[in-house]
Order: structure tokens, then sequence, then C-alpha cells
């Protein structure tokens, strides 16, 4: 490992798991016979990126459990936490904490290098997908007890990987083993790949209305990676209102997260619904006009 990564906040090792979990969905790919997609195969693909990215991950995990963005029932807090499983991400307690480690350290002036954005594409694909932050102390980063200790969020960190598997079997007799495969691991692995650079992205190009305040990261917005994210890459509008279920600001920033968000709103299966209405960070403070940062030729 390079030395530079070392920090005295905890240990950065390498995942044999993370690793393994990659590969093993990336390799399938090879099997798939492209030439026999109907449009089945892709309105079944489209329906599990919105059920799992947009409800399991982007709404479910990340604004509601995370963020706190809204309120809302035991019932959906659990079918979130499952379509996120579905998503092959892996375990949501790993993500929860990796998330506040993240944040924590982000949000700060000493951040180590393992949470930076000072480094090359290739790099962070190493560091990102191989690597993992154990810290010495869990307590400095307060995850809520109520997550730590949430019954389903530890029964699918211990039993996710069978979950997913037996997803798979369920789609190979529905729908067949090429179909399965794409719905599976092909699907699984653009979602991976796919939140993987557009977190590095959006940390590194595009442009930004907020500098927050003695943080090391404030993060960009893209709109293309907006629009195919959920929302997850309007990155400086979440930085500047980490509380709010609404990630873009402006007309032209598609967030599908939030359209997701309002229905189920509307719907009142969430409620008390945080929007940038008045959640502005204190730490943000507002450029005179857009910044923009971009790659350089």
């Amino acid at each position: 490992m390079n030395k530079n990564l070392k920090t005295p906040f905890g240990k950065i090792d390498f995942s044999w798991r993370k690793t393994l979990w990659l590969y093993t969905m990336i390799f399938p790919i090879l099997f798939i016979d492209f030439s026999s997609i109907e449009w089945q195969d892709l309105a079944l693909n489209i329906l599990l990126l919105f059920l799992t990215i947009g409800i399991g991950h982007s709404v479910g995990l990340h604004r509601g459990i995370i963020h706190k963005s809204y309120k809302t029932s035991n019932t959906f807090r659990k079918i979130s936490l499952y379509l996120f499983v579905l998503t092959g991400l892996g375990s949501p307690l790993n993500w929860l904490k990796q998330h506040y480690f993240r944040d924590y350290w982000q949000n700060r002036n000493d951040c180590p290098r393992y949470f930076q954005y000072k480094h090359s594409l290739f790099t962070d694909y190493y560091w990102n997908l191989h690597l993992t932050f154990i810290p010495k102390d869990l307590a400095s980063y307060q995850i809520p007890e109520e997550d730590l200790n949430d019954s389903t969020i530890l029964w699918l960190h211990k039993t996710w990987q069978l979950h997913y598997i037996i997803f798979m079997l369920l789609l190979y007799f529905l729908v067949g083993f090429n179909s399965m495969l794409i719905a599976t691991c092909l699907r699984t692995s653009i979602i991976i790949l796919g939140h993987w650079y557009i977190g590095y992205a959006s940390h590194k190009y595009g442009y930004s209305r907020h500098k927050i305040n003695g943080a090391d990261e404030s993060g960009y917005n893209d709109i293309l990676l907006g629009l195919i994210s959920f929302g997850e890459g309007f990155h400086n509008n979440h930085h500047s209102y980490p509380t709010s279920a609404k990630f873009s600001s402006k007309w032209y920033e598609i967030d599908f997260g939030w359209m997701i968000a309002w229905l189920l709103k509307k719907l009142k299966i969430i409620t008390s619904v945080k929007t940038q209405k008045g959640n502005l960070k204190s730490t943000a403070i507002a450029y005179d006009s857009t910044n923009w940062k971009l790659p350089k030729l």
C-alpha cells in the first residue's frame, strides 16, 4: 500500500471481500449474449434501477437513513434497505459507516489523503474500490446508535450476499440465464463503477455555487452525471444543503431522486421532508458568481 495513505486515525487495508465481489460481478459479463437483448430486458433493468438505486440507495439509505432528510415508517425503512441490498453495492452498515467517515474528514482541513481527491482517476479506482478505512475510534464519527444497532441493518450486513444470490436464482427461473446476467452482474457492475466514477468526478470537476469554509472538499455539480445518478451528481448542492432531500437547485438540474421523494411525500409514505429552504449549511459561503473547474486539456 502507498505509504502516503498512512494515518494515525485508523488503518487503510486491502479488502479482499470488496475486491472479490467487484470482479465476481464483472467477469460473468463476458458470457452475456448481447445480440439477444430484447425490450423486456431494457424494461426490467430500468425498473430495477429506479427501485434499487432510486429508492434503495439515493432516497432510502442516502437521503433518508444517513442524512435524516425525512421521517417515515419502519416498514418503508426496511423496504428501502432491502432494495439497497439488491443494488449489489454491499452491506448497508458498511456503506453507512464509510459515508460518515468521508463526511467527517472531508469537512475538515486535516483530511487524510485517502479521503481527498488530489490524485488521478486510476489511483482512485484502486483506492476506492479495493481498499477500506478502519477507524481507531468509531465514536468520533457520531454515527447514531439507532442506526448502528438497527436490527434490519445488522441482519442485512450479515446476509446481504445471500439475498443477492437468491435474487439471481429467482431471476434465472423467471427470465432465463442471459437476462439474469444482464439484470444482476451487468447492472451491478455498472452501478458499482458508476457510483465510484460519479463520486470521483463530482469532487474534481464541474460548477459550484458555495465554498464550504474549513472543509477539504466542497464538491461540484455536473448536469449529466446528476441526471443519470438520481441527483447524486449535484454534489456541491449536497455539500451545501446536506440535510435536504432535494439535491437540485435550478430547473436544469434534473434530480430523479427528488421526484421519487416528492411522490412518496404525496403518497404520505414519507413526511417532514426537508428541502434546501432554510437548510443551508452554516459553513457554506456563496460565491459571487458560479465557480467552474474544468479538466486541463
